[in-house]
């Protein structure tokens, strides 16, 4: 049996995975069924729960029955806590992204999952590790 692949996904895709269906839920069922391992740090985690605090999720929010504090910990159960690596600063137009690119480097992951620009506008990969957006990575998942 091959070894679960090791994905970091970025704070939007974990956002749209917990509220709504679609390929970033995908990947979380998919974490769930432990044919991949997922993996996150302190500061992406802060970020999850300041993004999940914006108006615009409040309405999935109140209709998953669930506070923001739960679904951050629900994801918490799901995905590795990792202490980032110390990487120099990448993404200059966003530098929250960077916390992506330094949890990927630690965990050792071969997969960053995301839809943002920034991080994709990377040229498809950051020291090896290969930045795809959800549908991509459900296709490599669903081929192995």
């Amino acid at each position: 049996m091959r070894a679960a692949m090791r994905m970091v996904l970025d704070t939007n895709v974990v956002a749209s995975g917990l509220l709504w269906r679609g390929p970033p839920r995908e990947l979380l069922h998919a974490a769930r069924e432990r044919k991949i391992a997922l993996f996150s740090s302190p500061p992406l985690l802060a970020e999850l729960l300041d993004i999940l605090a914006r108006r615009k999720f409040e309405k999935q929010i109140v209709m998953s029955g669930l506070t923001i504090d739960d679904i951050v910990s629900r994801y918490t159960l799901l995905a590795t806590t990792m202490h980032p690596a110390s990487i120099p600063a990448t993404v200059k137009d966003d530098p929250d992204d960077d916390h992506v690119l330094a949890c990927a480097i630690a965990a050792r992951a071969d997969l960053i999952v995301s839809g943002d620009r920034h991080l994709l506008g990377l040229g498809g990969s950051y020291l090896g590790i290969r930045i795809v957006r959800p549908t991509e990575a459900v296709a490599m998942l669903n081929a192995r």
